[in-house]
């Protein structure tokens, strides 16, 4: 397995990358929505902490992500599909990175306007970027929890999108971004 992108394949590096951004993101939406659910405590503290700590990692990885792709060639679209198609995917990919780098920022935003520490995984923490506002925290938590929902649809539109390349197409779309698949599809 190549680490490096080609023209018909993704390599190991973005394949890692999608699938633990994709990991993360299931786990942050369920850690999101579970401690929304429970009283003040120190159980809910807790979880706020990881949910900022893992928030601040998936923009990381989606930093690297995006930089990775920006010095690799990006595998070329099936021939067989139509300019709407093409554009539906490049719009969609696009709305991915750029939701994914405003949901942790909004978070931090969030943090900052609240006056809380930002602690990542208890190792550093990073200095608020504003000064204590409940109107900026309000206006910030509105659009992070609104960026929730637009995220599931693109999601549900991705993930449609590869099972669509998969079952009714027939190519290789998703076989692509699966670490080993690319031997058995060669």
């Amino acid at each position: 397995m190549r680490l490096r992108n080609s023209d018909q394949h993704w390599g190991l590096v973005a394949q890692l990358l999608h699938w633990l951004i994709a990991v993360l993101i299931v786990v942050m939406a369920a850690l999101g929505w579970y401690m929304t659910t429970l009283k003040i405590s120190p159980t809910m503290f807790e979880l706020y902490a990881l949910h900022k700590s893992i928030g601040i990692t998936i923009l990381t990885l989606v930093v690297l992500r995006v930089a990775w792709r920006a010095s690799n060639p990006t595998p070329a679209l099936p021939g067989h599909m139509r300019t709407t198609e093409r554009r539906l995917a490049h719009i969609t990919h696009g709305l991915l990175y750029l939701i994914l780098f405003a949901m942790p920022i909004s978070g931090y935003v969030i943090n900052s306007a609240a006056a809380f520490p930002l602690k990542v995984f208890g190792l550093f923490t990073i200095p608020n970027v504003i000064p204590e506002n409940e109107a900026v925290k309000e206006a910030a938590q509105a659009f992070h929890e609104t960026l929730i929902w637009v995220l599931i649809g693109i999601l549900v539109l991705h993930v449609a999108g590869a099972l669509k390349h998969h079952f009714v197409d027939r190519d290789n779309v998703l076989r692509r971004m699966i670490p080993g698949a690319e031997r058995s599809s060669s």
